[in-house]
């Protein structure tokens, strides 16, 4: 009987993941913030000058955190996307029926969407992730997804709830569910 090496094993997978095109994608935070500022350009009655960005996190999970500072390093102390300029407010989960003042809020993934979503929903908040399952649940107006390729989803029920109306020639360049 022939052993099959480790490492033959580790490439046939890895080969076979690229073959698929199901290899993972690892997320920028940095081309998703920028991509989800420009957005919010296009919305009708867009928001212009310096507003702030709510980044929404739950600190018991590790990896909302550590999302959180990826996207307030990539904001750090002003990103700006067309006339728009954007500042980073870290806002944690259970807090966001309280926030104010932001022109929309950045949900992080693994945070609790349906949570977050009725609060920012009562509120007339738009809300983005860079995870299409917040957007596809209906707890996210938006997801920006950057790598590989650039893709929004609009819940077009989300956005209705906090009156957000897209301008057309965004809506032909999106995927509205």
């Amino acid at each position: 009987m022939q052993m099959i090496k480790p490492r033959t094993v580790a490439t046939g997978i890895a080969l076979a993941w690229i073959a698929l095109g199901a290899a993972p994608a690892l997320a920028d935070p940095a081309k998703d913030v920028q991509v989800a500022a420009r957005a919010l350009g296009f919305l009708e009655n867009a928001p212009h000058g310096a507003v702030v960005l709510g980044i929404v996190y739950d600190p018991g999970k590790p990896a909302t955190v550590a999302e959180r500072d990826a996207l307030m390093a990539a904001i750090g102390s002003g990103l700006t996307a067309g006339d728009l300029t954007i500042t980073g407010k870290p806002i944690e989960a259970s807090a966001v029926g309280g926030a104010g003042g932001m022109a929309a809020l950045y949900v992080t993934t693994g945070s609790p969407y349906s949570e977050i979503g009725a609060a920012a929903s009562g509120k007339k908040l738009l809300t983005i992730s860079s995870d299409k399952a917040c957007a596809q649940s209906g707890a996210c107006v938006m997801s920006v997804v950057t790598t590989p390729a650039v893709e929004i989803t609009v819940n077009h029920n989300a956005a209705t709830a906090v009156g957000a109306t897209f301008k057309a020639a965004f809506r032909m360049m999106i995927k509205e569910i």
